[in-house]
């Protein structure tokens, strides 16, 4: 030990406290292993805590709100324009990270997991460095990487994120509503937070490099949220492609080439979400035996095991679905794997859901990916317009489709678009990991009037028994 630097140890080191990095943690504590989790953050929860998930959707709620305050005047119940403070909007956001910030506090404790803050830095496969931390070194008998992702910066374009121009970290701090915002990427943190900012009272313009929005969902799915945005930002512009990006002290400009040749434009601020980076970069990687690919995510196996028999990855440095709910799992494998329990990644459906509105969810098989690798299958979809909840509701503009084996009618995948999708798509889910039949998930007993109906009746197409819409399989009566 180099004097005056103090040297721990423990069984294992978790690196990062976000999603996967505290579902690890608290995992291996509660199978009776020694803990520590180091992140940069003073209390866990990491990036989809202090500025993702937990921020964005906390703001998401207030502008489906908005939406729904507006939509209710065609019911009879008109209320006043909104009155938007900001500054009270933002304490309710922080009231909200604080509260779940100081509940992984709590767990942590309770469960004996040391917390340490700083960065740590790997020396070699069995001990790291703590840069800015009281503890100068930690040597371990295994490490879990749970370094998560960073924003994909755009190339040659210089910003702070503070300025003109933002990443979706600056979006969230909603430092104020520009006039105008340029909203830059196709996916769901583009989508989300332009339509945040679009409810709140700025004209937003959608540049997308691609010809299609949410690539990774089925198109049928999406096109009642392009019919939404249409309506709400100012224009979309597909398979364009930003030349030049200038940040002024005033406002950004953008210059660019699409289907309509080149033209310039000004905007009072610019919205980057291209992406996210793995965060594999400087952390002293090459001093393991750990693998990273040509993107810079780790290389690891089904029980989230790298080139280096020391040490696990997972969540967003491991790539795929950059998900917190992946990220959960993935954690729980790897301290089970350390634990010695037989534990692994064989997951067939994880769920993926956008908060725009209306939400988008999907699991399992798409229908695209169907179609890329000629697999025979069935697609049913009921329509909301035929939901009585719906109705009720006014949001007819949903869909559920169910997608199953042509020749056994196993469900492979589910899709959903509208209210609640979040929620409904967990039944689909449980439907592909338990290898249900369109017939078992048809006989369920769904609740009348609910959302939950739709994925019933999605199913009961399949064997002509659906109740609110005509099947294919029933022939009209004639008359004698």
């Amino acid at each position: 030990m180099v004097m005056g630097e103090l040297t721990q140890e423990t069984e294992v080191l978790v690196i990062g406290g976000g999603p996967g990095g505290y579902a690890a943690a608290f995992r291996a504590a509660d199978l009776g292993l020694e803990v520590t989790m180091i992140d940069m953050r003073a209390r866990p929860g990491g990036e989809c805590l202090y500025q993702g998930c937990i921020p964005s959707k906390t703001l998401l709620f207030l502008a489906e709100l908005i939406h729904d305050a507006k939509r209710a005047s065609s019911m009879g119940l008109t209320f006043g324009e909104p009155q938007v403070d900001l500054e009270a909007i933002r304490n309710w956001k922080h009231q909200v990270v604080d509260s779940l910030a100081d509940g992984l506090v709590t767990l942590s404790s309770k469960r004996g997991v040391q917390l340490l803050h700083g960065r740590a830095v790997f020396e070699g496969p069995d001990r790291v460095r703590l840069q800015d931390a009281d503890v100068s070194h930690i040597r371990f008998h295994h490490a879990i990487l749970a370094t998560g992702s960073y924003p994909t910066v755009f190339p040659n374009v210089n910003y702070s994120g503070k300025g003109r121009i933002m990443d979706s970290a600056g979006a969230l701090e909603l430092d104020d509503i520009p006039g105008s915002l340029l909203v830059l990427g196709g996916g769901y943190i583009a989508l989300e937070l332009g339509m945040l900012y679009a409810s709140l009272g700025s004209r937003v313009t959608l540049v997308v490099r691609s010809e299609r929005l949410l690539r990774g969902a089925d198109a049928d799915l999406v096109s009642p949220l392009i019919r939404r945005i249409q309506a709400m930002f100012d224009a979309i512009h597909y398979n364009t492609e930003v030349l030049d990006l200038q940040e002024g002290e005033k406002n950004a400009t953008g210059r660019f080439k699409g289907s309509k040749g080149e033209w310039e434009q000004a905007f009072d601020r610019v919205l980057i979400a291209i992406g996210r980076t793995p965060n594999s970069q400087d952390i002293g990687l090459e001093t393991t035996n750990v693998e990273v690919n040509d993107r810079g995510f780790v290389l690891v196996d089904e029980q989230q095991r790298t080139a280096d028999e020391r040490i696990f990855a997972i969540g967003d440095v491991a790539g795929g679905q950059m998900l917190a709910h992946k990220a959960f799992r993935e954690g729980k494998v790897a301290a089970e794997v350390i634990a010695g329990e037989p534990s692994a990644f064989d997951v067939m459906a994880i769920p993926a859901v956008v908060f725009t509105d209306p939400q988008i969810a999907w699991c399992g098989l798409t229908e695209d990916q169907a179609q890329r690798e000629n697999r025979p299958v069935k697609i049913e979809r009921f329509p909301w317009r035929f939901s009585s909840r719906a109705t009720t509701m006014d949001v007819p503009e949903g869909l559920t489709k169910i997608i199953t084996d042509k020749g056994t009618g196993r469900i492979l995948g589910v899709g959903i678009s509208g209210r609640s999708a979040e929620a409904l798509i967990s039944e689909g889910v449980l439907a592909v990991e338990m290898g249900a039949l369109a017939e078992d998930v048809s006989l369920l007993i769904h609740p009348h009037p609910t959302f939950s109906e739709t994925v019933g009746e999605a199913a009961g197409i399949f064997l002509g028994t659906a109740t609110h819409m005509l099947s294919k399989q029933v022939k009209k009566s004639s008359p004698d």
